[in-house]
C-alpha cells in the first residue's frame, strides 16, 4: 500500500480558465420564470448578473493563492487521492481536527476558520484551544480523486479519514461535520472510537422521537414543518442525485452556468441569509465567496463525481447509537433541525448542546465567528 504524503499546490492552468470566459460569454439563455422571487428556481435577471461577474471581474487566482497559503498534500487511500490541507498549530498541545465539508459545499466553507482554529492567540483566542486541522476533499470533490467503482459511502469516506489520521500520525483526535460531513463524522464516531476521541456537528442526524409526538415543545414542532416543507419543495436535487447522478452530470459538465445555478441555488434555500424582509444569497456571502465554492466543481468537473454520493449513502443512513463525546450545534436556518431530547436518544454522551440564534447550513462560512466558539467549547473538556 502506497501510503506517500505528496505535497500538492494549486496551479490551475491558464487556458481552463480562459475556456470558462468563453463558455460564460457564449451561453444560451433560457426565458425568464413566469413568478417573481425564487420559487421556481434562481432567477435569470441574477443568474445573468452572477456569471456576468464571473466573466468579467471574478479572480481565480486570488483564491488559489489564499489555498496554496496553507500546506496541502495528496495521499492514496483505498485507491482514492485524498486531497487535504494539513495547518499544524504552533502551540504547544493543540488537539488534532479532522473536519469534513458536504455538498454543494467543499473545503472553501472552511477558509475562515482554518487560521483561527489553529493559531487561536493571533486571533482572539487562546492557546489552550488550538487544534492541527486536516481538512479533506471528500472523494468526488474538489481536488480529491473520484472513485472509480461503487462502493464509497459515508461509512467508507470514515474510515478512510481514520486511516489518513493514522497517516499523519495523530494516535487520538477529533472529528467535526455538517451536510455529508455530518453523517462522516457520525460515521467515524461509530468505527472510529479506538482513536477519535469525539465528534462534534452542526446537522445531527436523527430520528423525532415517537414517544414525545404528543407533547411538541415549539422547536420541534418547528422542526417537523420545515422538514415537510422540505420534502415537498426543496429535496428535488437530492432524488436527482441520489437516482441518476450520471445523468445529471452530462449538463452540468458541459455547462458553467448550469452548475452556477445548482449550487448556488443552495445557497439561497440554506443560508441565514434574510436581510430587511429579503432573502439573498449576498446578504450573507459575497459574490466570490459564492463563485470560490462553485470554481470547487467546475475547475475538477465534480458534477457527477459529487452527487454519486447521494446514490451511495442517501436512501438507509446509519441511525446506530453513538456512545463516544458528541457536540451538537443547532443554527436556526438548517436543512435538518432536533431537539435535544431527541438527539440524545441517539448520541447517548451528549457533551455539548447549543441552539443559536443566527446562522444556517454553512455555518462555518456565514457565521465564522458562532462556528469557531462552538467548537472550542465543545472540545474544551476533552483535553
Amino acid at each position: 500500500m502506497n501510503t506517500d504524503l505528496q505535497t500538492f499546490t494549486v496551479n490551475i492552468d491558464t487556458a481552463m480558465l480562459d475556456d470558462l470566459r468563453q463558455r460564460l460569454n457564449n451561453a444560451r439563455w433560457p426565458e425568464r420564470e413566469t413568478c417573481e422571487g425564487w420559487s421556481q428556481g434562481i432567477p435569470l435577471a441574477y443568474t445573468r448578473e452572477l456569471a456576468n461577474y464571473w466573466a468579467s471581474e471574478y479572480d481565480w487566482r486570488r483564491f488559489e493563492k489564499k489555498l496554496n497559503s496553507w500546506p496541502q498534500f495528496v495521499t492514496t487511500i483505498d485507491d482514492i487521492d485524498v486531497h487535504f490541507i494539513h495547518r499544524k498549530s504552533p502551540h504547544k498541545n493543540a488537539l488534532p481536527l479532522i473536519i469534513s465539508h458536504g455538498w454543494p459545499g467543499s473545503i472553501v466553507e472552511f477558509h475562515k476558520v482554518i487560521d483561527a482554529l489553529a493559531d487561536p492567540t493571533a486571533h482572539g483566542g487562546s492557546a489552550e484551544d488550538a487544534f492541527h486541522v486536516v481538512a479533506p476533499c471528500l472523494p468526488g470533490y474538489g481536488f480529491s480523486g473520484k472513485p472509480t467503482h461503487t462502493g464509497t459511502s459515508v461509512e467508507k469516506i470514515g474510515r478512510m479519514w481514520g486511516t489518513l489520521m493514522a497517516r499523519l500520525g495523530y494516535s487520538r483526535y477529533v472529528a467535526q461535520g455538517g451536510d455529508w460531513g455530518s453523517m462522516i463524522t457520525q460515521s467515524m464516531g461509530m468505527t472510529e472510537t479506538e482513536h477519535c476521541a469525539a465528534i462534534h456537528i452542526n446537522m445531527p442526524i436523527v430520528a423525532p422521537d415517537p414517544d414525545t409526538m404528543a407533547e411538541l415543545t415549539p422547536v420541534e414542532q418547528a422542526a417537523l414543518v420545515d422538514m415537510g416543507t422540505y420534502m415537498e419543495t426543496g429535496s428535488g436535487y437530492s432524488k436527482q442525485q441520489s437516482t441518476f447522478p450520471q445523468t445529471l452530470g452530462y449538463g452540468l459538465a458541459d455547462s458553467p452556468i448550469g452548475q452556477m445555478a445548482w449550487v448556488v441555488e443552495k445557497f439561497y434555500m440554506w443560508t441565514d441569509c434574510e436581510a430587511n424582509g429579503t432573502r439573498h444569497p449576498e446578504n450573507i456571502l459575497t459574490k466570490d465567496e459564492l463563485l470560490d465554492n462553485v470554481m470547487m466543481y467546475w475547475l475538477n468537473n465534480t458534477a457527477a463525481s459529487s452527487a454519486r454520493l447521494y446514490w451511495e449513502s442517501f436512501s438507509q443512513p446509519n441511525m446506530d447509537l453513538i456512545t463516544i463525546p458528541v457536540g451538537c450545534s443547532i443554527f436556526p436556518k438548517e436543512i435538518f433541525r432536533c431537539s435535544r431530547r431527541w438527539a440524545q436518544k441517539r448520541f447517548t454522551n451528549l457533551i455539548h448542546w447549543n441552539e443559536l440564534e443566527r446562522g444556517g447550513h454553512f455555518a462555518a462560512l456565514e457565521q465564522p465567528e458562532l462556528f469557531l466558539g462552538e467548537l472550542r467549547t465543545c472540545f474544551r473538556a476533552l483535553r
